[in-house]
């Protein structure tokens, strides 16, 4: 029975997290989204009007993690926030380019990327060079990007994915040329990385948090609303398990 119940627990905890989603979603349709600030994600909102007024680009890279292990997570967020970011700045002179360094998150990028343009409505002006494989291990993938930030005319460096110590490399580059860099990781060296060379830096999950603040609509707002509840439901969970062992000890 000890087994049974062991084995349905993760299935019950997804079947609950899904319902309250469904449920926050449509009841975020039907009213505002109030959201704490984040500086890092009100920067972000401003440099994406700022990048097409001034004639330069985003460059978004979803880092080098696959999306058929643990790291596909820090990955689809990314896209969200791609996708996103693609259909505000289609219409610029100099549009977004995303990198990656996993052959079939690239192919996803340049889906994304395309998405955002018909999503704006001018399909005609998306080109599949602005979504780049940049290499295929993590210092060839670095070494990539990095040659966007020096020679594409970028003002913005958006990172979000899985980054390692390699992300130093990119980081260097974007304070030589004067690139705001804005960015998290699901590695904790990358992180500390992104921590010590960003203004306003992203930590933990508000990695995830970014399409919602950009305004990908209700069903990102209320997976922040799940993610709070489900939080606060282990917090309890663990101080209960604490007070039930201490008062057995008594």
């Amino acid at each position: 029975m000890i087994a049974l119940t062991t084995r349905l627990f993760p299935l019950l905890i997804i079947i609950f997290a899904a319902f309250l989603l469904l449920m926050i979603t449509l009841w975020k349709r039907n009213s505002p989204a109030r959201l704490r600030d984040i500086p890092a994600l009100t920067r972000l909102y401003r440099m994406l009007g700022l990048s097409v007024e001034d004639g330069t680009r985003l460059h978004i890279s979803l880092g080098h993690g696959s999306l058929l292990d643990a790291r596909g997570g820090s990955a689809l967020a990314g896209l969200a926030t791609l996708r996103i970011i693609a259909e505000k700045t289609s219409v610029s002179d100099m549009p977004s380019i995303a990198s990656s360094g996993d052959p079939v998150l690239g192919l996803l990028t340049q889906d994304t990327l395309q998405a955002g343009y018909h999503a704006a409505g001018v399909d005609e002006l998306y080109s599949p060079t602005t979504g780049r494989v940049t290499g295929l291990t993590p210092f060839g993938f670095a070494a990539g990007a990095m040659n966007i930030s020096r020679n594409e005319k970028v003002s913005t460096t958006i990172m979000l994915g899985h980054f390692g110590p390699e992300v130093a490399l990119i980081a260097d580059t974007s304070d030589r040329e004067s690139v705001t860099m804005i960015g998290a990781s699901d590695d904790l060296s990358g992180q500390a990385v992104l921590f010590a060379n960003t203004e306003d830096a992203l930590i933990g999950e508000e990695l995830f948090a970014a399409g919602a603040y950009l305004g990908a609509g209700a069903s990102h707002a209320a997976s922040l609303t799940v993610q709070d509840i489900l939080r606060w439901l282990v917090i309890a969970a663990l101080l209960g398990g604490a007070a039930i062992k201490l008062v057995g000890t008594i």
